[in-house]
């Protein structure tokens, strides 16, 4: 608000507060004749004049970057608010957090960005780039690093351990269901609180594990996998998440490996199930132990099959 702390004192201006709908323009800058003489339009009333026309002069979500809340989005309800007697611009205004990179703002000028493209063409997934990106409040800042998109894989492996689990037959009973989704529909509703959300979605997994029933295990897996795709998450096929995709190498890559070994990996299983049969349990241990030392976990279920994820 001081005198020329942002822009230059103007002279033609009747207080240094005001800000320019009319911004004079020399021969060497775009401009149009005017009753106000030749210029262009100030940044503040571009957007006023394109939101009234496309809009209408209220309409309702409003959204822009932390940074834009002063001057821009003041001076628009300001001029917009003048112009139509009074009328709100809009009514909900919703501002996201910068997302920085060690503290910085990402910006061209500093060559500090890094795109989605990008990640993916690394190998990650898209679902963890979104899960990474949901773990903070969208009003909130995001410092961008290599070990969020880490743990965001290690989330949605938590995730889809709890949904490969054995069900019931049919899904769980729908009363059931919306109770348990209770609490992920409310974080969401209040402001779109991610973050809460995906707690709560982290409560639901546990929750799957500790099922004393079949029926009460389909009922809380039927409720994570609703609660995630309210997110875009979870809309995989659990054992083809677990089994396939990428594994991060922590240095701004990933190394695609499962669709290579997934044939070797099922026939050390099987070798591994003929050998607890014929109680040569030394020589099933082994075999587990040496995939453990690939990152391959192995988990038997009740019914005396064995599913397998990889661990990064």
């Amino acid at each position: 608000m001081i005198a020329g702390a942002r822009v230059e004192v103007a002279p033609y201006k009747r207080d240094p507060a005001d800000f320019v709908l009319w911004k004079p323009s020399g021969a060497d800058l775009p401009g149009w004749e005017s009753p106000w003489g030749r210029g262009r339009p100030g940044w503040h009333i571009e957007c006023s004049a394109m939101s009234e026309m496309h809009l209408g002069e209220t309409f309702d979500i409003h959204g822009g970057g932390l940074d834009l809340v002063f001057p821009h989005h003041e001076n628009e309800i300001a001029q917009s608010a003048s112009a139509h007697g009074g009328r709100p611009l809009a009514r909900f205004w919703v501002h996201n957090g910068l997302l920085t990179d060690a503290g910085a703002k990402m910006s061209k000028s500093l060559g500090n960005i890094t795109t989605v493209r990008e990640l993916l063409d690394a190998g990650a997934r898209g679902e963890e780039i979104r899960l990474a990106l949901l773990a903070t409040h969208y009003r909130d800042p995001l410092d961008w690093t290599n070990d969020r998109l880490r743990q965001a894989r290690h989330t949605l492996d938590r995730f889809y351990r709890a949904l490969s689990l054995s069900r019931g037959p049919g899904s769980g009973r729908s009363a059931q269901v919306e109770e348990a989704l209770r609490p992920v529909r409310a974080a969401l509703e209040d402001d779109i609180n991610t973050p809460l959300a995906l707690a709560e979605l982290h409560e639901l997994a546990g929750a799957v594990n500790r099922a004393s029933s079949e029926a009460e295990r389909s009922a809380l897996q039927e409720a994570l996998a609703t609660g995630g795709r309210l997110m875009g998450l979870l809309e995989r096929d659990p054992i083809e998440w677990l089994q396939g995709g990428a594994t991060f190498t922590g240095e701004g890559s990933f190394t695609a490996t499962a669709t290579v070994i997934n044939p070797r990996i099922d026939a050390q299983i099987a070798a591994r199930a003929a050998a607890r049969r014929e109680r040569r349990f030394a020589e099933a241990d082994q075999i587990r132990a040496e995939l453990a030392t690939e990152g391959v976990i192995l988990e038997d279920q009740p019914d005396g099959t064995t599913t397998w994820w990889r661990k990064d």
